[in-house]
């Protein structure tokens, strides 16, 4: 479970980012997080993310309260997590297989584990044909499902999602989300940035709507 409670963000420009947001989201629940640019919903998936800090308000996730977690603790928190991009950043000069290997090695796997998990993701996506292969030889498509592969090689509890179809075409985008909808289906928790409305309403999953830094669209389940 995700609470956010009086929720605020101000950079060091003095722009408020977010403004009190209040917000509840269940755990095994998939929402979509709506609005224009700048209306605050990267900057609501890196708090919770912990890639950056709130000005002030609390995260609560799985009863933990993040501003208790020290330096040395936000790795072991963030192994909860699996973020995903618009871009998806894979390194070029590694094989697919390797992408998704590396957080692996880094958290210390064993080398049989880290193939299990990543055939098992690859095979998820529709991709285990390709784990050879080098990301400058996939589709764009393809190199989205692979940095979903990546971020759910670790088995995260949580996925959070920043425009993840921004770069697609509509029929890759339903594809995209219909994945999104299944890995859902399995108890992951996703929180889904988009601006794509017309997409989204193809799916029956709750929309939190932000307009400059605040919720402002009526929720179908109480805030927090």
């Amino acid at each position: 479970m995700i609470i956010l409670k009086n929720l605020r963000k101000r950079y060091q420009t003095g722009h408020d980012a977010l403004r009190g947001i209040n917000l509840k989201v269940d755990r095994g629940e998939l929402v979509f997080l709506t609005g224009h640019s700048g209306a605050g919903k990267s900057t609501l998936l890196k708090l919770i993310g912990l890639l950056e800090r709130p000005s002030s308000g609390k995260i609560i996730v799985d009863d933990e309260d993040l501003d208790t977690l020290g330096s040395k603790q936000i790795p072991f928190y963030r192994r909860k997590i699996g973020m995903i991009f618009q871009n998806p950043t894979l390194l070029n000069d590694r094989s697919v297989f390797e992408n998704l290997a590396l957080p692996l090695r880094i958290a210390d796997f064993s080398e049989a584990e880290i193939r299990s998990r990543i055939h098992a993701s690859l095979e998820l996506v529709g991709l285990l044909k390709k784990q050879n292969q080098f990301p400058l030889a996939l589709s764009g498509g393809e190199q989205q499902r692979v940095g979903i592969a990546r971020a759910i090689v670790s088995r995260p509890e949580i996925i959070l999602a920043d425009e993840p179809t921004g770069n697609l075409d509509p029929e890759l985008s339903r594809e995209i989300m219909k994945l999104f909808a299944r890995l859902n289906q399995v108890g992951i928790t996703l929180v889904i940035a988009t601006h794509d409305m017309a997409l989204i309403s193809e799916f029956d999953f709750r929309q939190i709507h932000l307009q400059d830094g605040k919720v402002t669209a009526p929720q179908s389940e109480p805030q927090t």
